[in-house]
C-alpha cells in the first residue's frame, strides 16, 4: 500500500474526513497511478470536471468542535468566465484591467483566450495540494 493511500485511510480512521471524502481522495490517487502491466484494457483519462477543496479542522474556533468544508467548483465556470470577459467593451476592459492591477492581480483580460483556459484546466488535473496543520487538513485537487 502506498504512503498517500495509507494517509487517507489514517485520516478516515481518526474521523478527520468522511468515508465519501476518503473515497474521492483514493480515486484521485488511483488516477495518478500508471496502468497495471497485467494487460488491463487502456482507458483514456477522463477530463476533470471540478476543482475540489476539502478542509477538515479539529476545532473551528467557535468551540463547537470539528468542522468540515467541502467545496466543489465546476471547471466549466472558468470556461464561462473567459467567454464573458470577451464581451466586455474595450473602454470598460481598460478600467477593469487597471482595477485588477491596483488590487495586485496584474492580468490583462484582453489576452485571455479560450485555448489558454483549456491549457490551464489540463494542467490543473495534475495539481494536488495538501496542507497539514496540527489542527486541520486542507486538500485541493481536480476530479
Amino acid at each position: 500500500m502506498n504512503e498517500q493511500r495509507r494517509q487517507v485511510l489514517q485520516m478516515l480512521a481518526e474521523g478527520k474526513i468522511t468515508a465519501d471524502e476518503a473515497e474521492r481522495l483514493i480515486s484521485a490517487l488511483e488516477r495518478d497511478q500508471p496502468e497495471s502491466p497485467t494487460g488491463a484494457a487502456f482507458r483514456p483519462k477522463s477530463r476533470p470536471k471540478y476543482l475540489r477543496v476539502l478542509v477538515s479542522s479539529e476545532d473551528d474556533g467557535t468551540g463547537d468542535g470539528p468542522s468540515r468544508i467541502n467545496i466543489q467548483v465546476p471547471l466549466q465556470l472558468l470556461r464561462a468566465g473567459v467567454r464573458v470577459a470577451s464581451l466586455i467593451p474595450p473602454q470598460a476592459l481598460t478600467r477593469v484591467n487597471e482595477a485588477l492591477s491596483r488590487s495586485g492581480v496584474p492580468i490583462d483580460l484582453a489576452e485571455l483566450k479560450p485555448q489558454h483556459i483549456e491549457e490551464l484546466i489540463d494542467q490543473l488535473d495534475e495539481v494536488i495540494v495538501d496542507v497539514d496543520d496540527p489542527g486541520s487538513k486542507v486538500s485541493v485537487f481536480c476530479e
